[in-house]
């Protein structure tokens, strides 16, 4: 069964090329070209992954990205924006889009980076003896078949990116991962290293596991080194 794309932006010119190359790939694509039109199609079709602009009418990208993110953590959000400044980087990563691309941008690497984002969310399984694996992690338990994560017995909604860095870090307990053991391991491109993206989805990911733990610190930064689960 073909994924289900949306794409929202306002660029004609840019959806239509992306439509051209999403369908070459057996994809099914939706086009919304303002951030409501875009809200109103999500919500009446099953969407796998969303491309979403960040400078649009009537709603930008970051409202809607926020929107999008308070009812539905798991689907795939690859955000396109003209602003190459790192902060920019930061603040839309902040509001939960699992990656993001600068215009102009090559559309085999938006391809590529279409089809990691569906690995990752389950959509694509790769290697389907290691995503029936059960993690248990002092009071987190991972399911990587259903692709779900509870902390006694509540689930915590994660998106596809803190998923797959939990799976990491709780695989092997104690261990250390630089940020760029993390990106080479989750992201799969060494090509386009970002610590500071790394940072952003490690914060996201421990104020959610730590709101759910009342506090109580699960993924510790060694500084200078990187990242661990400790318990």
């Amino acid at each position: 069964m073909s994924a289900v794309i949306l794409i929202i932006d306002d660029d004609t010119d840019i959806t239509n090329l992306l439509r051209i190359y999403l369908e070459a790939e057996h994809y099914k694509v939706h086009i919304a070209h303002d951030g409501e039109e875009g809200l109103k199609m999500l919500s009446r079709h099953s969407i796998n992954l969303i491309i979403l602009d960040v400078m649009m009418p009537k709603k930008d990208g970051i409202l809607v990205c926020r929107e999008i993110r308070q009812n539905n953590q798991t689907v795939p959000i690859l955000m396109l924006s003209a602003k190459a400044q790192d902060m920019d980087k930061i603040y839309g990563l902040t509001t939960g889009a699992d990656d993001y691309l600068i215009k102009p941008f090559n559309t085999l690497e938006l391809i590529a980076r279409v089809k990691a984002l569906l690995r990752r969310s389950g959509y694509l399984q790769i290697n389907k003896e290691s995503s029936t694996e059960c993690i248990i992690c002092g009071p987190l338990e991972i399911n990587k078949q259903k692709h779900t994560v509870s902390i006694d017995n509540t689930p915590l909604k994660l998106t596809a990116i803190e998923f797959d860095i939990l799976c990491l870090l709780c695989s092997k307990p104690g261990r250390v991962y630089s940020s760029e053991d993390i990106f080479q391991l989750v992201w799969n491109e060494q090509e386009i290293y970002s610590s500071k993206t790394v940072m952003v989805h490690i914060s996201n990911l421990r104020a959610k596991i730590d709101r759910a733990l009342n506090g109580e610190k699960l993924i510790v930064t060694v500084w200078g080194v990187g990242y661990k689960v400790e318990y």
